[in-house]
């Protein structure tokens, strides 16, 4: 393979050491490792994020590494989006995983190839190895275009990174010149569902990175490539896992990771696909009129039960 990979980890050797097997197959040239600190008060952790380091940088190809170590915990937002600027501050492009996300073997020489194809064209934000709905819509290429950033192993160049903005600073204006109905025009519900998300984010209330991306991707009027397959596995749902439950959701039971066939066969346009993004919006990111109802009446159900 050709591409540079940033391997992001923390405290889990179990699921480390699966993705690290991934990453020694593709043998890519350069290997990125940033690993977030041990948390204040976690009896255990510091040893955990030893052992972590130590199974993420054993290389044995012909391969450059270079390593971000913290010494304290930086948090899912800052942690995860400070190692990626890392990574695009040192290349123009390549590949994300994180130590929870295992690649199939055909992940890697797709995002080659589509980082390669799609360099020089602004309205390619992202390249996702994720396809958390494979085989509900009818395909005939390799990929589509989506309005949805799927973070679980993905790739991408400087050019599109360095819009990102993991403190939303532009958000108040976006939001009083109503900017998200230019995004989704006549489509209330995800309105109404990103505006809640957006504010909740810019307030510092949800300690995480990948929303922003979204965010990002939109603001700059770009669109993101989904694989035909679901190219990654997800391995963090567990007692350890920051973000997910320990049961893994309908929708991923049935995203059965397969292996995409080369050559690649390329889509002739590249609009999004509205049918396969309106599926993920209510699949996956659970954006129903009942849940939004639910939504709007947590309030008065504190209030009429405050106890």
């Amino acid at each position: 393979m050709n591409s540079p990979v940033l391997f992001l980890v923390f405290n889990r050797p179990s699921t480390t050491k699966q993705v690290f097997a991934a990453i020694r197959a593709a043998r890519p040239p350069r290997l990125y490792v940033a690993a977030d600190g041990p948390r204040a008060g976690r009896s255990g952790e510091a040893q955990l994020c030893e052992q972590v380091r130590a199974i993420a940088t054993a290389v044995d190809w012909p391969c450059e590494v270079k390593t971000l170590f913290r010494d304290s915990n930086l948090g899912c937002k800052m942690g995860v989006s400070s190692g990626i600027d890392w990574f695009f501050e040192n290349e123009p492009e390549g590949i994300i995983l994180e130590d929870d996300v295992l690649p199939l073997p055909s992940f890697f020489p797709y995002c080659d190839e589509l980082l390669e194809r799609y360099r020089h064209d602004d309205s390619v934000w992202m390249v996702s190895g994720s396809n958390l709905i494979p085989g509900k819509i009818p395909l005939d290429e390799s990929y589509f275009f989506s309005k949805n950033a799927l973070i679980w192993g993905w790739a991408s160049w400087r050019r599109a990174w360095q819009h990102y903005d993991v403190r939303m600073q532009a958000w108040p204006k976006l939001k009083q010149e109503g900017w998200l109905k230019s995004v989704f025009p006549g489509q209330p519900l995800l309105v109404s569902h990103w505006t809640y998300l957006f504010d909740e984010l810019y307030a510092g209330k949800r300690d995480t990175w990948d929303y922003q991306c979204a965010y990002t991707c939109w603001r700059t009027n770009s669109v993101t490539i989904t694989p035909a397959q679901n190219l990654t596995e997800n391995l963090g749902f567990g007692e350890a896992a920051t973000h997910t439950s320990s049961q893994k959701p309908t929708f991923l039971l049935e995203a059965i990771p397969a292996d995409l066939s080369f050559p690649l066969i390329h889509p002739k346009s590249q609009a999004p696909n509205s049918t396969a993004d309106l599926m993920v919006f209510e699949k996956v990111h659970g954006i129903t009129l009942f849940k939004t109802m639910k939504r709007f009446l947590r309030p008065l159900k504190k209030l009429l039960n405050p106890a």
